[in-house]
């Protein structure tokens, strides 16, 4: 259990999705302008990363190492993360539609977002277990979400100032933020490790 715990705090802090893998730059930077928007984005994403990674690790595991059948693994992960993302976009667009209306593009764009992906592919490349699968899937999807809100909540605040200079207007200061964030949450790397 204690490995378990690792790899799931490792991937909120030290091996953060966001920040050190640098996995899922446009929907960080598309919808962290404003903290209600990536909120709402990073809930989405904590949803589909942990649910399309336990279905991958069901399918990998039991149906596609038994029949020799790895070849078509990434083709079957895209088909599942697509699938996740239509069923998610259909609940938000008749539940919460005004979060819906809000994610714009975005929302479409977690099916191709490369940080959803990664994660399974991860999970693959490491050979994890299925708690370790569930853990580290969630994790990575709580980091995501802590960073594209951190960077949300600099941005509402830079905006209130303005003085940003007009070159580092827009993803020009979400990639300075990021880059700043990453450094902080490098001080966590003695406390864990994968």
């Amino acid at each position: 259990m204690g490995d378990t715990f690792n790899i799931f705090l490792a991937s909120i802090l030290t091996n953060n999705i966001a920040l050190v893998y640098i996995l899922g730059m446009c929907p960080a930077i598309g919808v962290s302008k404003s903290i209600r928007t990536a909120v709402g984005m990073g809930s989405a994403v904590i949803f589909v990363v942990t649910l399309t990674s336990v279905i991958n690790w069901l399918i990998y595991n039991l149906f596609l190492i038994p029949t020799e059948s790895e070849i078509i693994a990434l083709m079957v992960f895209i088909i599942t993360i697509a699938a996740t993302v239509q069923f998610v976009e259909m609940l938000l667009e008749k539940y919460i539609p005004t979060l819906y209306m809000g994610f714009g593009v975005f929302l479409p764009l977690i099916t191709v977002n490369c940080a959803v992906l990664g994660v399974t592919l991860f999970m693959v490349l490491r050979e994890y277990t299925f708690t370790q699968t569930f853990f580290f899937a969630l994790g990575s999807s709580v980091g995501f979400f802590l960073a594209i809100t951190l960077v949300a909540g600099i941005r509402e605040k830079l905006d209130n100032i303005g003085d940003i200079p007009k070159g580092l207007q827009g993803p020009g200061i979400v990639m300075i933020i990021l880059g700043i964030l990453a450094l902080g949450f490098m001080g966590f790397e003695g406390m864990v490790a994968l």
